[in-house]
């Protein structure tokens, strides 16, 4: 789920070792076509506790120095690293666990119990399945991890307080109150 193409695989295995090297994990890998490509890696720092501007430059500046060399992209394109944002794509079994009690959408590669997306409140992992506690359903849901194509925390208040409150600043504003 890290990448979607061969050339998103190879740029990360390009970058994963100096991301680590950084303190950080590379959360996602995408080349988006256009006029000019651009290149966008999605980073974190190891412990999930979020990235700020100085870890996506130093990022940035040791990615340049080996895609220069290495090539990953061809012809000109905008290297972009960013931080996964709060409303964050699961790109990794151990992110799903990190996130639990949160609620989630997950988008698979094949059926199953006839439909592809399914959301519902993260409930950790077992093995190498995702544990999903949907509404209207009394057993909780588990998906082998293979089978998610696509990932994602649900904006919602729960997360929008937990990310404040990580980050040392006062509560917000209510969504429900708009």
């Amino acid at each position: 789920m890290k990448t979607k193409t061969p050339q998103d695989a190879r740029i990360l295995d390009l970058a994963e070792p100096l991301a680590e090297e950084l303190g950080l994990e590379v959360i996602r890998v995408r080349v988006m076509s256009g006029k000019r490509p651009r290149l966008q890696i999605m980073t974190d720092r190891l412990d999930g506790s979020g990235v700020d501007v100085d870890d996506c430059a130093r990022l940035s500046r040791a990615l340049s120095e080996v895609f220069e060399v290495e090539d990953p992209v061809s012809g000109e394109y905008d290297l972009e690293v960013s931080s996964p944002g709060i409303d964050r794509p699961l790109t990794a079994l151990k992110h799903f666990e990190r996130w639990e009690g949160y609620e989630a959408k997950l988008e698979l590669d094949r059926l199953a119990e006839g439909r592809k997306r399914f959301r519902g409140i993260l409930a950790g992992i077992e093995d190498d399945d995702v544990l999903l506690d949907m509404e209207n359903e009394e057993h909780t849901t588990l998906i082998p991890f293979d089978w998610i194509a696509d990932a994602k925390l649900v904006l919602t208040d729960a997360l929008i307080e937990a990310d404040l409150k990580a980050r040392g600043e006062k509560s917000a504003p209510n969504l429900g109150d708009e």
